[in-house]
């Protein structure tokens, strides 16, 4: 795996997280914008010929 795969990938994972914790907090803003950067990560993945899947571990 290349280092733009790599980082892309745990940029994915960790926004993922961040998302998860806007939700569980009640923080609707920082959950909107956490989904904006999740929506682009996923964007520029399929751009680039990157396989997401299940990130989660």
């Amino acid at each position: 795996m290349d280092a733009f795969t790599a980082g892309l990938l745990q940029r994915i994972k960790s926004t993922e997280s961040d998302l998860i914790r806007a939700r569980e907090s009640g923080d609707e803003f920082l959950a909107e914008v956490e989904q904006a950067e999740l929506d682009d990560l996923h964007r520029l993945a399929a751009e680039h010929g990157v396989e997401v899947g299940s990130l989660r571990s």
